[in-house]
This record gives structure tokens, sequence and C-alpha cells, in this order.
């Protein structure tokens, strides 16, 4: 392996050292794409492009996963290596996002709806780091996991209460009124995914300037406020479950200009803090601070 690629990728890729990044990814890899066919798309990726730049990198079921992006921020190359630096995924696609729509914050001030340190699985403001973006819906939404250790489960992952997130608190990020609710969803089998009912159980809160937060995937039965309750910011709404589109405990958390989720357009967050988190990075609810992230793309 020439461990220099984790790091210098963009460099070997523009110079066309395509046969030493080929020899360096995996069999399965190199059962699906042959070398001459990774030449012809990579030399065809890399016309009319002077420099790439590494906009992220995370780690991510086991995977560090580094994004590099070229100068014009219209192509991106997804690198995925595995614990002994062998390329397990190379992934080169369009890079789009919505300026316009990235400009636009909410008027009301949020707070993650946590109490504790949660890790940001998605989130941001292109594809690559929050597979929410593409959909105007959720385009700003957040997918919240706890983990330990770059895992979030211990000992076996088919049961629920092994995961860190299930049973954990999930509280009100700002202050509003309950404006719908859902509780009766059943929990999932962690692997497993509800299609019919994609929020699962979940809570909308109305809030001033006509904002509107919601956030699903609660425990069953769990969520201990009502329609038309008023909620104050770090109220306790339930607890994190594994309901909906969900194939293991989060939370997924956004804020929207209308009640209807289908209708709706996620709005880019102003929080307290001023910061935007991304993925990969740990908030830590107590002092509201994005330890050691702040620099990541926004």
């Amino acid at each position: 392996m020439n461990y220099q690629l984790k790091e210098r990728f963009g460099e070997f890729f523009l110079q066309r050292n395509f046969k030493i990044i080929y020899e360096n990814t995996s069999i399965s890899f190199q059962e699906l794409v042959s070398f001459e066919q990774f030449l012809e798309l990579s030399s065809k990726f890399n016309n009319g492009v002077s420099q790439y730049t590494c906009i992220a990198s995370n780690i991510i079921c086991g995977l560090y996963r580094y994004i590099w992006v070229d100068d014009a921020q219209t192509k991106a190359v997804i690198l995925a290596f595995d614990d002994k630096d062998v390329i397990q995924g190379l992934y080169l696609k369009p890079f789009e996002t919505c300026p316009m729509s990235n400009q636009i914050r909410t008027k009301n001030k949020y707070m993650m709806p946590i109490t504790d340190e949660w890790f940001v699985i998605w989130g941001g403001t292109n594809e690559f780091v929050n597979y929410h973006y593409p959909f105007e819906q959720q385009r700003y939404a957040y997918n919240l996991v706890k983990m330990v250790n770059h895992q979030t489960y211990k000992d076996a992952p088919l049961k629920n209460e092994n995961y860190f997130a299930f049973g954990a608190e999930v509280v009100a990020p700002a202050d509003g009124t309950v404006l719908k609710v859902m509780d009766s969803i059943i929990d999932n089998v962690p692997g497993e995914k509800d299609e019919t009912n994609i929020l699962g159980n979940y809570c909308i809160i109305v809030h001033e300037n006509n904002e509107y937060s919601m956030i699903a995937h609660f425990k069953k039965d769990s969520i201990c406020v009502n329609v038309g309750d008023s909620v104050k910011t770090g109220q306790l709404l339930g607890f994190c479950g594994n309901s909906g589109y969900s194939s293991e405990p989060h939370i997924h958390f956004q804020v929207m200009n209308h009640a209807d989720f289908t209708q709706a357009k996620s709005l880019r967050i102003n929080f307290y803090n001023g910061l935007d988190p991304v993925q990969r990075g740990f908030w830590k609810a107590c002092s509201e601070r994005f330890p050691g992230w702040q620099n990541d793309y926004k």
C-alpha cells in the first residue's frame, strides 16, 4: 500500500497515477471495474481540473472516508479505505449544491434536541456529507447517533437495547407549541426499515416566525407531550427509538417552513452557538460546543 494515498490522493489522481491507485483497490472493486475501465473513466473525469481539495474525512461503519472536490466545485471523488488502507470504494460523481438556499437560515435559534454528546452521522450542505441534501423537504436535516469507539452499539447488533442511542432523552430544540404527535409505531429490528411509516414516531413543534421543528424515530409509546402543549427549550419530549424508515436507533431532526412534511422546505438551522455541525462531528449538548470540527466543509 502506498500510504500517501490517503493524504495526497488529489495529487496522485490529477497526475494520472491511476495504476498506483488501482493497485491499492480491493479485489472486489477490481472484479467490478477493470483497469482499462478505471483508466478511461478517471481520465475523462480529470478533464478541465487543475486541483483537487479534500473537503471532509470521517469514519463510517469502520471505513475511513475521504471526499475530494475539484477547484470549480463541480466534481467529487469519494474514497473509502479499510483499516489496512485498502481502497474498498471509489466513486466519481458530480458535485452539486444549492448555493441560494444554503444562504437562508432560520429566523429563530435552535439547539440540537439532545442532553449529552451525540455524533452527527449525516449533516451538512452537500449530498456527500448529508444524504438528505438532494431532497428539498429534508435538505438540511440531521441524523444523530450515539457512538463509543467508532461503534453505535455493543454486543449483538440485532437488539435495539444494545445501541447507545436507544432510550436516550430527546428534548425540545426551542420554545413552541406541540402541533403533531405520533407515538404508536413499533420499533424496527435493527437492519430492517418501515417503508410505510417513514417518520415512525415523531413530534412536530410550531415556533415563532412560522417555523416548524420535526424530530422523528422516537421509541414507541415514549413521547411524553401532547398536541397543544407549550414546551420550553430543553424540555423532555420522549426517548430515541428505531421506528419508521430507520435501520438503527437514531434521531432525525430538521426545521421546515410548513407543518406538513410532504409540502415543506427544509431550512438551514441557525444554532445558538453560531456553529454548523457537519458529518463526523460530536455535538455536546451541555456546553453547546462542537469540538474540533468547526473547520469542516460547510
